[in-house]
């Protein structure tokens, strides 16, 4: 994304959620876990979905089937 702000405190702040890319553009610094792939997918075709690294996404195979029991343990 692109920063639109007139705060030169938020601007100089910016590193602790964002990295900067070139071209004064910033990624989220964020790690998008989920047990299954489908949310992910989601996520991605989204409208903010392009704001985050590819590989920024941890995702297994099979969810837990809305059982909290199966994904916590």
């Amino acid at each position: 994304g692109v920063y639109n702000g007139t705060s030169e405190l938020q601007l100089e702040r910016m590193n602790v959620y964002f990295n900067e890319a070139s071209g004064n553009k910033y990624v989220p610094r964020a790690v998008l876990v989920d047990l299954e792939p489908g949310t992910m997918d989601a996520v991605r075709a989204g409208p903010f979905g392009q704001l985050f690294r590819p590989d920024n996404f941890v995702f297994g195979q099979s969810g837990a089937g809305n059982n909290w029991a199966k994904g916590h343990y």
